[in-house]
């Protein structure tokens, strides 16, 4: 699985680190050292991944990230060195797929970057495919799998690939009820570097793009105590036992 990985990490020992190992895997690397710089050259060649450092100068990490999810489903793997769950899950609402903390393990890099490689690739459709897509369809919402396109009442609707492996699982069984414990396997199977605060993040930014109302959920909704069900909208507004978080 060799691919083209865009760096953008203003610090040239860490960025040389990352290169030798992507490189020792087959991958093509290129290194930027300035949000500016990933900017102009994710637009020039788009990568197959961006892991992008969030204290970077010009143009900081967060708004890279930002407008390039507002371009493109680029995969996108951030680096800092903030630690908060407020830092993470603001990194995952602009859009990233994963989050790492600084000092990191270059092995548990390479691991996470694989995985979304292999998300990546799951998720393109298939070339020279001709048969109809494998579709779900839960009232207006619709759930391409096979060319990992969403919709909602004739209109598409941009999903990172973490967004887009939760809204799947739920689409599948509609009106089930899913712990986030069971969405974690079956959204993200063996991977141990995804949590269960990544599957609420999922569902948040799920709902402000799904939702008319985001704090009143009518189609991805919270069982109070247990998880998250997908319905079609068409039943009352969720009550006491379907509260949005």
């Amino acid at each position: 699985m060799c691919a083209h990985v865009l760096v953008a990490e203003d610090d040239a020992k860490q960025a040389k680190v990352i290169s030798l190992y992507l490189e020792s895997e087959g991958h093509t690397v290129v290194v930027v050292h300035d949000g500016r710089a990933a900017l102009d050259q994710a637009r020039r060649r788009r990568p197959d991944l961006l892991v992008l450092d969030v204290m970077m100068p010009v143009v900081d990490g967060l708004d890279v990230c930002r407008v390039l999810r507002a371009e493109s489903d680029l995969p996108i793997l951030m680096l800092t060195a903030r630690t908060t769950e407020a830092d993470l899950l603001l990194g995952l609402d602009l859009g990233a797929d994963d989050y790492m903390t600084k000092p990191y393990s270059p092995r548990e890099l390479m691991a996470r970057i694989r995985t979304l490689l292999r998300r990546g690739r799951l998720a393109a459709p298939a070339p020279g495919r001709t048969e109809d897509p494998e579709v779900l369809r839960v009232g207006p919402l619709t759930v391409d799998r096979r060319g990992h396109v969403v919709g909602l009442s004739g209109r598409e609707i941009y999903c990172t690939p973490g967004e887009f492996e939760v809204l799947s699982v739920l689409a599948a069984q509609p009106d089930r009820v899913f712990t986030r414990r069971q969405l974690l396997a079956q959204a993200h199977g063996s991977d141990q570097f995804i949590t269960e605060r990544t599957i609420d993040a999922h569902v948040l930014n799920l709902r402000k793009k799904l939702e008319p109302d985001p704090r009143r959920p009518v189609h991805l909704v919270t069982v109070f105590g247990i998880g998250y069900k997908l319905t079609d909208g068409s039943g009352a507004s969720p009550g006491a036992r379907h509260r949005a978080r």
